[in-house]
């Protein structure tokens, strides 16, 4: 048998072991936003919670209704960049609920997004290809109040969720230890990549039409320099300078917060085993393979780690 195939079918039996409840922690938080709920103020939720994504109620319906993620934030920049002047847009804002966000997605020829879900006591195996084969990032968990049977928002599982919990708890550690450049994991070619002068606005188009939800900011040698995330996007929401959108990329990465983590990369010597060491010490969404020049090679997301380990 070959070792990529013995890799994954060890781990896909390990995740058949697994409901998505082991994966939660013993204590945590669920932000749930209504979808009457000003954009603006649910802006301002997820950023002063830390996050970039949250699960819809309706309580017209009294259901769950999907999940308000960049995304969306995305399709609003786009449809005010092209339709709206600065002065229209910032009016608008003020009185926008999530409700209209669809209405948003249609004026800019976005696709409507997956009303995905999944029950808490699935297998960690069932909620990982659900993730791969949608190509989502997070999956809210459902279940039913048991006397109404009315839906209970019990928490959201995400690819970051998922991968550390194998980080932590696979013990077939040998199985881990090929090399990138033998795995075949990520991306190597056709990369979106941009300049620091590179205008904001270019660099979000690139992100709507590659899917793709970072672009590595390179100078004229290839070496990578910084690198501009959907979750940037938000920044520009919130402060409603949709004025800016054509200033260039390195402005906008210079105003980021001193808390921001940084640039995580690695080499194609790099192990599963070495990455999963990263992941369970830090939130890693993605890691930007290198040469020992730090010239560009590829991108190795958390989705192409978990596709190639589903199989």
């Amino acid at each position: 048998m070959d070792s990529n195939d013995n890799l994954q079918d060890l781990v896909r039996g390990f995740l058949k072991q697994h409901t998505t409840y082991d994966v939660l922690p013993v204590s945590y938080r669920l932000i749930v936003l209504d979808t009457q709920l000003l954009v603006k103020k649910a802006l301002a939720a997820l950023m002063q919670n830390g996050i970039v994504s949250a699960p819809l109620w309706s309580s017209q319906d009294q259901k769950f209704a999907g999940m308000l993620t960049v995304s969306d934030f995305i399709n609003l920049i786009q449809y005010y960049y092209t339709h709206s002047s600065v002065e229209d847009a910032l009016h608008d804002i003020e009185s926008f609920q999530i409700q209209h966000m669809r209405d948003v997605e249609k004026r800019v020829g976005a696709p409507a997004p997956q009303l995905l879900s999944i029950h808490p006591m699935s297998t960690l195996y069932d909620a990982s290809k659900l993730l791969v084969e949608s190509r989502s990032h997070r999956i809210p968990l459902l279940d039913r109040e048991a006397e109404t049977q009315t839906e209970l928002i019990v928490s959201v599982l995400t690819q970051y969720r998922i991968l550390k919990f194998i980080a932590v708890n696979f013990q077939e550690t040998r199985a881990l230890r090929q090399p990138l450049h033998e795995l075949k994991i990520g991306t190597y070619e056709n990369i979106a990549i941009a300049k620091k002068t590179t205008p904001i606005i270019q660099v979000i188009n690139m992100f709507v039409e590659n899917h793709i939800s970072a672009v590595p900011i390179v100078d004229d040698e290839n070496v990578v320099l910084n690198v501009y995330e959907t979750v940037d996007v938000m920044s520009i929401a919130k402060s409603g300078k949709y004025d800016e959108l054509d200033v260039p990329v390195g402005v906008a990465l210079e105003a980021r917060p001193d808390d921001f983590p940084g640039v995580h990369t690695c080499t194609l010597n790099d192990t599963l085993y070495s990455i999963f060491s990263t992941i369970r010490k830090r939130r890693v969404y993605r890691l930007i393979v290198v040469d020992q020049d730090n010239k560009l090679k590829g991108i190795v997301s958390l989705s192409d780690i978990l596709r190639y380990l589903i199989g």
